[in-house]
């Protein structure tokens, strides 16, 4: 398996409201990609926040970068997202329960609402 790990600065709006466009609408379309295994969006703190997004080969991986700039320019305009870096590499070691994996849907949920 293969990660591709894209970090951004937002220059406008809210975290909360960007993590809830992306949950509705980017990683329904990413889920249905050749390959996808996971995704994930972290907030990073200061405007900062990193997208994981796991695939089971380098060229699905590959093009998950694209598929993100793509997405970025043509729906997030608003919230000014700078790509401060793109890595990427081969998964050596991972572990996950499907419950840490809901969880982390969950609180994502919970967290919009709130807003």
């Amino acid at each position: 398996m293969y990660a591709s790990m894209r970090q951004y600065t937002v220059g406008a709006g809210s975290i909360d409201s960007l993590m809830h466009r992306v949950d509705e609408e980017f990683a329904p379309a990413i889920s249905q990609e050749p390959g996808f295994v996971s995704y994930f969006m972290l907030d990073l703190g200061d405007s900062e926040v990193q997208t994981i997004s796991i695939f089971r080969d380098k060229t699905a991986a590959d093009a998950s970068n694209e598929l993100a700039a793509d997405y970025v320019r043509e729906n997030l305009g608003e919230f000014r997202l700078a790509r401060t870096s793109v890595t990427g590499g081969q998964i050596l070691v991972s572990r996950a329960t499907p419950e840490a994996l809901d969880e982390m849907h969950r609180w994502g949920r919970a967290r919009v609402q709130a807003v």
